[in-house]
């Protein structure tokens, strides 16, 4: 996939072995009509990566892919200031590898580019986000702090990434006060000229439970529905991770776990369409199949782990003769299986359906995933 300024390229080529979902792109390639003029393209950047055996640290980011690349992760106390994870890696002090003034030095290349620190994720947990939240007191030592950091190293804004409010040991006041928290850290960060998103669950039942969804889009900049894991370990059984639409045999739950429905339902409740970030996973997940004879979404597996996409789709390109690729009845989404092995992923097509969906729901952004992830794709 190819961003040309406000025209994405979907090549027919495929990087990630033939294409099979429902249309074929054809040699020249699918062009998707003018997108909204203020799209963007958001990223996250794992810092953990640079750990990594196959390394992928900030010099390895192309500044001009993305219009918001987003670190992750800080982390709070159990006193409510924000948290450096990594320091190390992350800062300056005591030899360290001065990773945030690394990663907003980016901008130097790409002025127009927008840095954001993410705070959270699932390691996080949600307690001491809940206790923060609470707490007049330790919401403003979170804020003071935070904006400090952001300044010492020149970010751009905050990504709040509670994973969840009201689950994980938090409370059902959570939904309130997450508003509140959001609105008191927007009122920070608009005043410096910053912004404000969240990473939020696609799940219907989490987004009842856990988000007023007015409240929040009244202080939100950008909200990041991360619509990709939805299924995984959790699962004994094997379905893709980001289904757009739902599957002809999902029931019960599964019917709203796909990029369709949590998208219309944020709308629903009150989030402008022009505020949501649709997530895009660009990495695979893989089960291991009970049978290698059933291989049809439902069949018993064990998982979940995942490739890198570049990874993956070198081992398909490599061995296109023990791969079987499929997209199943009514999906759009690619699957791929060898011996006990099942693997589900996304392909140009697929990402051009997507596209196409964020389009005609007018939402303001194109993409989400995790750039660490995508680094051989040509996505430039």
């Amino acid at each position: 996939m190819t961003v040309w300024g406000s025209q994405v390229v979907i090549t027919g080529d495929g990087d990630c072995g033939p294409e099979v979902a429902p249309h074929d792109p054809g040699a020249g390639g699918v062009y998707i009509s003018e997108l909204p003029p203020k799209s963007v393209m958001v990223c996250y950047v794992e810092s953990w990566a640079a750990h990594r055996h196959e390394k992928f640290d900030v010099e390895d980011i192309d500044p001009n892919l993305c219009t918001h690349l987003l670190f992750a992760f800080a982390g709070i106390t159990s006193d409510g200031e924000i948290s450096v994870l990594d320091p190390q890696h992350e800062l300056c002090d005591n030899g360290g590898d001065c990773a945030f003034d690394r990663f907003t030095a980016l901008k130097k290349q790409n002025p127009e580019l927008v840095t954001i620190l993410s705070v959270g994720g699932w390691a996080e947990g949600s307690e001491k986000y809940s206790k923060m939240a609470a707490d007049p007191a330790m919401r403003k030592v979170f804020i003071s702090t935070s904006m400090a950091l952001l300044k010492e190293h020149d970010f751009d804004g905050i990504d709040m990434d509670w994973e969840f409010p009201t689950q994980r040991n938090g409370m059902p006041e959570d939904k309130e006060n997450f508003v509140t928290l959001m609105g008191e850290l927007a009122d920070a960060l608009h005043a410096e000229g910053m912004i404000l998103t969240a990473a939020v669950s696609p799940s219907k039942y989490t987004i009842d439970d856990a988000y007023d969804v007015p409240g929040l889009a009244e202080h939100l900049d950008l909200l990041n529905v991360m619509t990709y894991n939805l299924h995984g370990d959790w699962d004994n059984y094997v379905h893709h991770q980001s289904g757009l639409y739902p599957y002809k045999d999902d029931t019960g739950n599964n019917k709203y776990l796909n990029n369709d429905f949590a998208i219309n339902y944020w709308i629903e409740l009150g989030m402008p369409s022009n505020k949501i970030v649709m997530g895009m996973p660009l990495y695979t997940a893989c089960w291991t199949l009970d049978d290698p004879s059933q291989t049809d979404y439902y069949s018993p597996a064990e998982g979940t782990y995942s490739f890198n996409y570049y990874e993956f789709c070198y081992n398909l390109k490599m061995h296109p003769d023990v791969w079987v690729i499929k997209t199943a009845e009514g999906m759009n989404e690619p699957y791929a299986y060898y011996e006990k092995l099942w693997c589900c992923y996304e392909n140009h097509t697929s990402v051009a359906i997507k596209i196409a969906l964020s389009k005609r729901n007018d939402l303001y952004v194109i993409l989400t995933g995790h750039f660490v992830e995508e680094t051989k794709i040509t996505l430039r």
